[in-house]
Formats: structure tokens, C-alpha cells, sequence
């Protein structure tokens, strides 16, 4: 008979935003009159910019002319990309990072997600609480885990991020193998100093563990003493893979791309204690399960890096980081304690009071959608996200109904 991959009935009920979803559409179906305003899933809202709208329609073209139509690409991403990347995301910082050793790819979610299948199932997993759900339920999914007790998977090696340790955890006190970091932190928005992501990279090269740099957001740093790459940390090369994304910096959700960086040094060991070098692993698993991401997306997204690129993609940020003020603001105002919206466009704010319960009252009592954070991880219960992708207007009418329902402490 044919069985099941058992692991998956350990995952818990749905995945986070599914359950958001499905009780907004509860109380917008019996409140079918009141605007909701979505502060919850970190999805833009501000349409392609003029410059990757051009190159999409001019690949489109090429397209629909057989001498200059385009079939299978190369599952790596076309080198055009590949070199522009290279030379303006890393080697204009010093990061030595050359084009072959990018991989382009439709997500960063999927990234992250993926990556672990190259590692065995007694890999011993280090987590950020609060997570990103993705990095925990694929590593359960893999059957890294064990039972679910008291709101955490046993077998995983939690690292607490709490307002004691300033939303940036620890090294672990246990042996750890895969090390996951996000900075900006989704979902705390909390960032890393360079000094503070030495010590990991110092870690991992000790222990011979693995880091999985997860930087979707660092085109929100406007800190300039603040890291956007783990590799401009001496020794990154060996330990660390780093994951970043166009959906929130140029507007990709809907258009999807992304890329992985896995450097031809970083490597990890078989059985035998011998170093194998992940690079070519990755490119086996890449050739083999993905067939690339579309030639006009590509373009498009080579398109961010020209000099109207640049400038259009800095405004969509500036407008982001612009509704983040407004959160800020009003949470100053009301006195409630947070972290992020400096250099993130994720707001994490302290609710005073159980998250879905604070959930729930944002909803009902005022029509506005936030993430509770216990959806994140056993550290994340008291606290909510909201995030700033939205309109001004939106955010602003949302942040009306928050003063006019939230008392002042």
C-alpha cells in the first residue's frame, strides 16, 4: 500500500496566514460592511516600477519573434542577471561574490526552504523564536523534529530573541548544525550590528555548523554601520548561505524572483568527517527540481539595477518606510513599547495581552488585520506585527481607528 510521509501529521493545524485568513473572511462575512485594513501578511501593494515594466514588455517581444524567442533558460539564471547582481549587491560592498556563485530562483521562501534538503535528518536545527514559520515546518517536515509539546517541537534548538537580548538571540548553549538568521528580522524587525554577526560566523566556523542568512529585507537599512550581507563578515564564505529576494524591495510578490548565494568554499561533511562543498550540491538539486525563472522576469528584474531602476525601487522603499513612521508614531503616542520600523518595514509591538485575544480586538473593535506573534513562535505570544506595506491612506485611516479604540498608557 502506499504510505504517508508520517512527519507531516506533526505539523500543527495550518500554516500562520492561513488561519488570518480564514478569520478575517469569518468576520467579513457578518460584518460584509466594514472596510478592513490588511496590516498582516508582508505583501506590497504599489504596482512594478516604470523601468522593470519596460523590460518586461521588451523581453515580451523578444518573446513573440522566433529570431529572438527564448526557451528553457539555464536552471542557475541567465548571466546577464546573474553578473548584475554580483557586481551591485555584493562587490560594490566589498563582498567577494562572483556571478556563478548566484542562483536565481522564484522565491526566497522556496529558498529557504529547499536548502535543507541537502543535509541528513539528524541535523541538529538551531531556530529563532519568533520564526519564520517556513524554517521550522520544512525541517518537521523532513522529520527533524519530534512530538509538538507545550507550544514547541522537541528536537529543535530554540534561540530565544526577546526584549532582554534586544530581538537578536543568543549563541546556543547545545550543539547545533543548522543555524537559520534572518536580519532584518522577519518578524521582529529587529537588525544585527556587524560586530554581533561576527560571533555567528565565528560559531559556525568553530563548530563546523551552517548558517542560512536569510536577508529578504535589507533594502530597508538606511543604517549604514549595519550589515546588508553576511559575507562582509571575514570567513562568511565558509559557513554561511545567504537568501535574498526582489518581492518587497522592487514589488515582485506577484511576479516572483528571487536569488541564493552559496559560495564555491561554504561546505559541509559526509559521514566520513570529509568536507564536501555545497555549491555543487545545490546546482545538482537546482538542475534536477527547477526549471528556471522566466526569460521577461529576469529582465525585469535586471531592470532594478539600472540607474531609473535604482531611483523608482528606492522610492517604493522610502514610501514603505514612510507608513512605518506613521506606526511608530502612533504607537508613541499610545505608549506602546515596539522594536522594528527603523530599518524594516515590520513593526513588533508589545500588546499587553495574549496575541490572538489582541488579534482579535484590532479586528472586531476596528476593522485592522494584524500578525499575532504567537504565530511566530512560543516567544512571540503577547506581541503582534503589523507591517507597512500598504498606501498611506490605508495605513493612516488604520492608524485613526487605533488611536480612537487603544487607550494611552
Amino acid at each position: 500500500m502506499i504510505t504517508i510521509n508520517e512527519h507531516y501529521l506533526k505539523l500543527q493545524a495550518s500554516y500562520l496566514f492561513s488561519d488570518i485568513a480564514k478569520r478575517v473572511a469569518a468576520f467579513q462575512e457578518s460584518n460584509p460592511s466594514k472596510e478592513i485594513i490588511k496590516l498582516g501578511i508582508g505583501d506590497v501593494t504599489k504596482g512594478l516600477t516604470p523601468a522593470s515594466i519596460k523590460a518586461f514588455h521588451s523581453a515580451i517581444d523578444e518573446m513573440a519573434d522566433d529570431a529572438t524567442f527564448r526557451g528553457y533558460g539555464p536552471e542557475q539564471g541567465y548571466e546577464f542577471l546573474r553578473q548584475t547582481i554580483a557586481g551591485n549587491d555584493f562587490q560594490s560592498r566589498g563582498a567577494d561574490i562572483s556571478a556563478d556563485e548566484i542562483f536565481v530562483s522564484d522565491g526566497a521562501k522556496c529558498d529557504t526552504g529547499n536548502f535543507q534538503e541537502l543535509f541528513t535528518q539528524t541535523t541538529i536545527i538551531g531556530l529563532p523564536d519568533p520564526v519564520y514559520p517556513v524554517y521550522l515546518d520544512t525541517n518537521v517536515m523532513a522529520g527533524r523534529s519530534e512530538s509538538f509539546v507545550d507550544g514547541r517541537y522537541q528536537g529543535i534548538v530554540y534561540l530565544e530573541a526577546t526584549k532582554e537580548n534586544g530581538f537578536v538571540p543568543s549563541l546556543p548553549q547545545e550543539k547545533v548544525d543548522l543555524i537559520y538568521l534572518c536580519f532584518p528580522n522577519n518578524p521582529t524587525g529587529s537588525t544585527i550590528s556587524k560586530s554581533e554577526l561576527k560571533t555567528w560566523v565565528d560559531y559556525a566556523r568553530e563548530h563546523k555548523a551552517l548558517i542560512l542568512f536569510d536577508a529578504a529585507y535589507e533594502a530597508f537599512i538606511t543604517d549604514d554601520s549595519l550589515p546588508k550581507s553576511i559575507y562582509e563578515v571575514e570567513g562568511a564564505k565558509e559557513v554561511a548561505i545567504e537568501f535574498r529576494s526582489f518581492s518587497k524591495s522592487a514589488g515582485f510578490t506577484g511576479t516572483r524572483c528571487a536569488y541564493t548565494v552559496v559560495p564555491k568554499e561554504c561546505t559541509a561533511y559526509d559521514s566520513h568527517g570529509n568536507k564536501q562543498l555545497l555549491h555543487g550540491l545545490w546546482n545538482r538539486r537546482q538542475s534536477t527540481k527547477f526549471n528556471g525563472v522566466s526569460y521577461p522576469v529576469q529582465r525585469a528584474a535586471e531592470a532594478v539595477y539600472s540607474q531609473a531602476g535604482k531611483v523608482q525601487c528606492k522610492e517604493l522603499i522610502d514610501s514603505y518606510m514612510n507608513n512605518a513612521r506613521v506606526i511608530c508614531q502612533t504607537m508613541d503616542n499610545l505608549g506602546y513599547k515596539y522594536v522594528g520600523g527603523k530599518n524594516s518595514p515590520y513593526i513588533w509591538i508589545d500588546g499587553r495581552m495574549d496575541s490572538w485575544q489582541f488579534f482579535d480586538v484590532l479586528l472586531k473593535e476596528t476593522g485592522v488585520v494584524c500578525t499575532p506573534g504567537a504565530g511566530f513562535g512560543k516567544c512571540g505570544n503577547g506581541y503582534i506585527r503589523l507591517s507597512a506595506f500598504n498606501s498611506l491612506e490605508n495605513v493612516t485611516e488604520a492608524m485613526t481607528r487605533l488611536t480612537g479604540k487603544l487607550s494611552p498608557s
